[in-house]
């Protein structure tokens, strides 16, 4: 009776061979994937690490395989989801690249504020300074924000309680501001009257709305009269009491509401 021959290693009787041949393969694969990996900057390397580490797992325990299917056999079973990694990285580039153009965007906008704001500080300076050579510095006020210089008259030296008529007293002071205008004609100018929280209700004003609409075009005529503004550059309104800088509770903060502001805006303001 003839012998049986023996089945050299690695033959058909230990097909756990092919399986760990394949094993094998893929270990060179990640590694040559590692040392490629040598030469990308740490940002990038991170970032695949991090991707290894939650879809192989082969950082922490090595124990799952890729995705939620079986373990990998004859090495092609689950390249799809390798496929997902790579289409992701290149929406993380994409994604980087709108972050950068984002702050590139808010730093050209912050320094267009900056030099608003810039053009507006010089702005009330030279009325301050002109406000001062014609004495009046002491009945108008001068503030600012990055889109207009604001010159705030008190109601008190504009018109009686509940009136739009302008006080003669008041008429040289006007002359004095409407001079100064007209150095910046060209620029958009803004008038608006605001009253405090007194109801008002006689037969010329039903409402303090009326009231400080009449005295905004009040201060718009007598500018119109005695000046060589252009009427085009010139807004008016009413603010009524919805926009108080004091107190209405006290006689001297709605002394302070009573006012008419002008606002000048500057060749770089939103006007």
């Amino acid at each position: 009776m003839a012998r049986k021959k023996k089945e050299p290693d690695g033959g058909p009787g230990q097909p756990w061979l092919n399986t760990f041949a394949d094993l094998m393969n893929l270990l060179l694969c990640f590694f040559v994937l590692l040392f490629a990996s040598a030469n990308v900057d740490q940002a990038k390397f991170d970032a695949i690490a991090a991707s290894f580490q939650s879809t192989f797992s082969i950082f922490t325990a090595g124990s799952t395989a890729i995705g939620d299917g079986v373990l990998i056999s004859n090495g092609v079973s689950q390249l799809n989801e390798l496929s997902k990694y790579i289409n992701s990285t290149g929406v993380m580039a994409e994604n980087d690249e709108q972050a950068e153009a984002f702050d590139e965007e808010q730093k050209e906008l912050e320094n267009v504020e900056k030099r608003k704001l810039e053009a507006s500080e010089a702005l009330a300076e030279q009325f301050s300074e002109a406000l001062s050579e014609n004495n009046i510095a002491d009945k108008v006020d001068v503030d600012f924000n990055s889109q207009y210089v604001q010159l705030t008259l008190k109601g008190a030296i504009l018109f009686k309680p509940g009136s739009a008529e302008l006080l003669d007293s008041v008429e040289p002071v006007l002359r004095k501001v409407g001079m100064i205008l007209e150095r910046y004609a060209n620029y958009g100018i803004e008038i608006e009257g605001h009253t405090d929280n007194v109801p008002q209700h006689t037969k010329q004003y039903a409402s303090n709305d009326e009231l400080s609409a009449a005295r905004a075009l009040s201060v718009f005529y007598f500018l119109l009269d005695n000046t060589s503004l252009d009427p085009a550059n010139i807004k008016h309104s009413g603010r009524g009491e919805y926009c108080p800088i004091a107190d209405n509770s006290t006689s001297e903060g709605r002394d302070l509401n009573r006012r008419v502001e002008i606002k000048i805006y500057h060749e770089l303001s939103s006007y």
